[in-house]
């Protein structure tokens, strides 16, 4: 489906990383973790062609992600980046909208189906009773449920979601997990994910890609990346790992910082 090769990643000539091999299982859901800086949001940035690599390629459906034009990238591939501007004014409705626009065409103006589109991701995301207020006027949760389902409006077969939870309480954020587990398991939509909640990673995530410095220290399903002593190495602080008592996935009980 989507896999880096050998990725070196870098802003401003500064390394990032180097030497990254990712790959993306179709059908599943990935959560990305791992400590502040430690490179997650650049590999994501990376896999969605929004950073290119000074070395190495990303490849979607067996083509080097290059080789797609703008419109059918945006056709494969949906992105909700960390940080997100709105045009000044521009309703909620109007926002989504633009989710539609890589399949719209001069022989292809907005449809019904692209109505339908619109509304089902406004309301998978619970923003359609703010459909006609301005995206300036609206809290940073509410916003970014409304940038959440322009994304979703794109439907597009592979997903990719930094930071999805920010701004978000803590019902929401459940509320966001799930929809993202029904679309994955309903529409066999493929997701990736960069999550901060060890426990939430666990719990909605096919498979987890633990990252530190730059570097992929282990991928893999939870139960097996989720060790007390992977954590350590991770974050750096002591922990227990424990069957969660809802789904049995593994559950992450800090204990307390390591000493430098």
């Amino acid at each position: 489906m989507i896999a880096g090769l050998a990725l070196d990643l870098a802003y401003d000539g500064r390394c990032i990383a180097s030497g990254l091999d990712v790959d993306i299982p179709r059908g599943c859901i990935t959560a990305i973790v791992g400590p502040n800086a430690c490179g997650k949001s650049t590999l994501l940035r990376a896999l969605s062609r929004l950073l290119a690599p000074h070395a190495g390629q990303v490849i979607l459906d067996g083509k080097d992600i290059r080789r797609y034009r703008a419109r059918e990238l945006a056709r494969k591939l949906g992105l909700l980046p960390q940080s997100c501007l709105a045009p000044p004014g521009i309703r909620v409705a109007d926002l989504v909208a633009r989710g539609r626009y890589p399949h719209l065409s001069p022989a292809r103006q907005w449809s019904d189906a692209d109505e339908a589109a619109l509304c089902q991701a406004m309301a998978d995301t619970g923003v359609t009773d703010l459909a006609e207020r301005a995206v300036d006027d609206l809290s940073g949760g509410q916003r970014q449920r409304v940038w959440l389902a322009m994304a979703l409006a794109q439907q597009t077969p592979v997903l990719l979601l930094d930071e999805p939870t920010t701004f978000l309480d803590i019902a929401h954020q459940l509320d966001l997990l799930a929809l993202c587990r029904k679309l994955n398991r309903e529409n066999g939509q493929t997701l990736v994910m960069v999550l901060h909640d060890l426990n939430q990673a666990a719990r909605y995530a096919d498979r987890l890609i633990a990252m530190r410095a730059g570097t992929i220290l282990a991928s893999g399903p939870p139960r097996e990346v989720l060790t007390p002593a992977l954590v350590e190495r991770l974050f750096g602080i002591r922990c227990i790992v424990m069957p969660d008592p809802v789904d049995g996935s593994p559950l992450v009980i800090p204990l307390h910082t390591t000493p430098a």
